[in-house]
């Protein structure tokens, strides 16, 4: 896709695991990278709950520098794991995703409408924006909005595609796609 040519501000989030975020090299590739293709702004990278496990003195530096290159993060699948949140509050992450196990039931199961409208609360009280996994359907997507939830992904959203459907997909979707860099940081609006 040549969202960059088109003028579009898109936000692109990657999975990776904490092992690649430990390696001695990963620091200087991501550098050269990111210096080579101008994309620290739009990009986020998910990490999982399993990294409050990790060498947490070790994992918090390196988060630290790579935020400081302009690289979002987000703690992906949110509540499925092993979440502390003494270090939640210290670690330098920006956004959580609410696994979709919570989403996808929170219109029959009280219990897991209460969690998602919890983490909601919390995430935006720690100042983090939440992602909302699993949206599947015209009512949980209106609840979430309901609740204040920042951002959604699901089938009800779009499904999986190829650059260039996901190109036409942005084009007719009627979503508001940021022109530039500056209007994605003042609007908060960001599409991947």
């Amino acid at each position: 896709m040549h969202a960059y040519r088109q003028g579009w501000w898109l936000q692109m989030a990657v999975n990776l695991p904490v092992t690649v975020l430990l390696e001695p090299r990963f620091l200087a590739s991501l550098r050269a990278i990111l210096a080579r293709h101008d994309g620290a702004g739009s990009l986020t990278f998910e990490i999982t709950e399993s990294l409050f496990l990790s060498d947490y003195e070790r994992l918090s530096a390196v988060l630290g520098e790579i935020r400081q290159m302009g690289v979002g993060f987000s703690i992906d699948d949110f509540g499925t794991g092993h979440s502390s949140l003494s270090r939640l509050r210290k670690l330098p992450v920006s956004e959580l995703k609410i696994d979709r196990s919570f989403v996808m039931d929170m219109e029959k199961n009280k219990d897991d409408l209460v969690i998602v409208e919890s983490t909601i609360e919390l995430a935006h009280n720690l100042g983090l924006e939440v992602v909302a996994e699993g949206v599947e359907s015209e009512q949980a997507l209106a609840q979430l909005m309901h609740l204040g939830c920042d951002l959604v992904q699901g089938f009800h959203v779009g499904r999986p595609m190829p650059a260039d459907a996901a190109e036409t997909f942005i084009r007719t979707a009627g979503y508001k796609i940021p022109s530039a860099r500056s209007e994605a940081a003042c609007t908060g609006n960001s599409a991947a």
